[in-house]
């Protein structure tokens, strides 16, 4: 029987102690880090935030690779819902690699980088600025390359993180980009000081993610699925499962779901559904009653009423939260079942094949 990590784990155990002791650290310290934002951080973010709402930006666009990509999608949606802004997710290719030179005047240009330390982020983000763009980085190092290029900087306050598997920088650029959106809207962040106590109550529930993630060792493939808010959770889910576990994991809206991969669902790949507690959720049950009526192994991440009618799930901290917000909580039980699905398939989150902390593209 393959050893499973103690969580939250002891902080005087051996770093190689036990595989994916790293990443238990840090999912663990997520609860922490969102307090250390929203009370140290949160003012700085405002205040950059009021600079360039007075800039009066005429649209977005947002740049990011891999876990913060999804990160970005997120702002994407708050920045259209909440202050009606125009967003786009940008190609680096076309000023990296094939020399285009938009006229960015009066743009809003958001990088979202852990490290801000890949090359073609640097460079996108440089020849926007040259471009006339308001550039904003959003990071986890002050000093890195990025930052210094861009003309504004959000330091989202997760301390280093060595796992490969990105948990606490995720949650933390979600709670930096929602307190940022907030300030240009002039709203205070006020409802999200309830998530660390509610994301520290989510992750104690490890045993029941266990549980779920026995469903799931041997699983060939997965699908992934939300709307709204969720989406990007989906995406951050699928990316986790695959980089940690290696099982081929895809991610649709909801409603591209309906139109066509839906034909590949069946009663025996599971059918993971980030089922947000408002707007989102509401125009994902069709496509939940569909999966239904696939005879689908559907688990639910969310709130009770929908778990009820799923073939298992995990009920959400959702009352009182903000359908904005939920997706803060929506990831931890999901980096919890890539973590334990990875270890009962007798492998190392903290080590997966091929992969490197600082992702160097051009």
């Amino acid at each position: 029987m393959t050893a499973t990590t103690p969580y939250p784990p002891d902080p005087h155990a051996p770093h190689n102690e036990l595989p994916g002791l790293i990443m238990a650290r840090e999912m663990a310290e997520q609860p922490a880090v969102l307090r250390r934002i929203l009370s140290h951080g949160a003012s700085a973010i405002r205040e950059v935030a009021q600079e360039i709402a007075a800039r009066a930006p005429r649209f977005v666009l947002l740049t990011a690779r891999g876990t913060s990509d999804n990160a970005a999608l997120y702002a994407k949606y708050l920045l259209e819902i909440r202050l009606g802004l125009p967003c786009g997710l940008t190609s680096m290719s076309t000023t990296t690699a094939y020399g285009a030179r938009p006229d960015l005047a009066d743009v809003l240009v958001i990088t979202v980088s852990q490290s801000g330390g890949s090359p073609d982020l640097v460079a996108s983000t440089r020849a926007a600025r040259e471009a006339g763009a308001i550039t904003l980085a959003v990071t986890n190092n002050p000093d890195s390359p990025l930052a210094a290029v861009s003309e504004y900087h959000l330091d989202i306050m997760a301390g280093p993180e060595r796992a490969l598997p990105a948990t606490k920088t995720y949650t933390a650029s979600l709670l930096a980009l929602y307190l940022f959106v907030e300030g240009l809207r002039g709203g205070d962040g006020a409802p999200a000081k309830a998530l660390p106590d509610l994301a520290e109550q989510t992750l104690a529930r490890q045993d029941e993610i266990r549980a779920l993630a026995a469903r799931y060792r041997f699983a060939e493939r997965m699908v992934i699925t939300s709307r709204g808010y969720g989406y990007p959770t989906a995406k951050e889910a699928a990316l986790k499962l695959m980089e940690t576990s290696y099982i081929p994991a895809l991610a649709y809206s909801g409603a591209d779901l309906l139109h066509g991969p839906l034909a590949m669902v069946d009663n025996v790949s599971p059918v993971i559904a980030v089922v947000t507690d408002g707007k989102g959720g509401e125009v994902l049950q069709p496509v939940l009653d569909r999966l239904r009526g696939r005879g689908a192994d559907l688990v639910v991440i969310g709130a009770r009423h929908q778990v009820e009618q799923a073939s298992a799930g995990f009920v959400l901290p959702t009352e009182g939260v903000p359908e904005e917000l939920q997706p803060i909580l929506e990831i931890l039980p999901l980096q919890l079942l890539a973590y334990e699905v990875t270890i009962a398939r007798g492998q190392d989150p903290d080590a997966p094949r091929a992969l490197a902390k600082v992702t160097e593209t051009r």
